[in-house]
């Protein structure tokens, strides 16, 4: 996986959450990205912090106010979860690190599920934390298991059990490897079409191996 880090470090997006350790600026981008696209999260991100710059400017918030800030966005249950988090978390006022570091004590919190909890430990805190989102469910199934679909219950299960088997030894690499997993997932091997001549981890994929659905296209050669 080495190969995955250096190509990260050449090729990955220079993204505004990427330049910062701050919890909840990540949990906010963390939870923008969910069903909604990178280049509208952005412009939300930036203006949400400005008006929400900590999780206790959040938590005295109206709902009113807090619905507004996010209005675009849709789905609104996550900034009602967000908001329910903050008042939780920093009810008088405490730094946005009272959240938590450890994946369990997050998934615990209002709205965070298991792939949320492990990207603030993993990007926040520079923890070792396996995350899977759609993207690295797809990348690491089609990499070792291409036998199991994303969609399933036991796929996801094997998604999971691999993205642990393959973290590195530390935290700091774990961030690299983590955020690379995720960018292979939405610039290389995407759900519509892999482009296994750019990918990184193209030698020894399992998928060159068997075929591909019709659903999901794919250019000729091994990923």
């Amino acid at each position: 996986m080495s190969r995955l880090r250096r190509w990260f470090a050449k090729h990955g997006r220079d993204l505004p959450w990427r330049r910062t350790r701050d919890p909840y600026h990540v949990l906010v981008s963390e939870l923008m990205l969910q069903q909604t696209q990178v280049s509208r999260v952005i412009d939300y991100y930036d203006r949400w912090l400005t008006r929400f710059p900590t999780l206790h400017h959040v938590a005295k918030a109206r709902p009113s106010q807090v619905r507004e800030a996010w209005e675009g966005l849709g789905y609104y249950a996550r900034a009602r979860n967000l908001h329910k988090l903050a008042k939780e978390v920093s009810p008088n006022g405490e730094p946005n690190h009272s959240l938590p570091a450890d994946p369990a004590a997050l998934r615990a919190l209002p709205g965070i599920g298991a792939y949320t909890a492990g990207a603030v430990a993993s990007f926040a805190y520079e923890k070792r934390a396996p995350l899977v989102d759609t993207n690295v469910a797809r990348v690491l199934l089609r990499l070792y298991a291409p036998a199991h679909s994303p969609k399933s219950g036991v796929g996801q299960r094997v998604a999971w059990a691999l993205a642990e088997a393959v973290l590195p030894r530390t935290g700091k690499a774990s961030w690299t490897h983590n955020q690379a997993i995720m960018e292979i997932g939405a610039l290389i091997c995407t759900a519509r079409v892999a482009r296994c001549g750019e990918c990184p981890l193209a030698k020894g994929c399992a998928s060159g191996a068997v075929p591909v659905e019709p659903s999901h296209p794919r250019n000729r050669g091994k990923h």
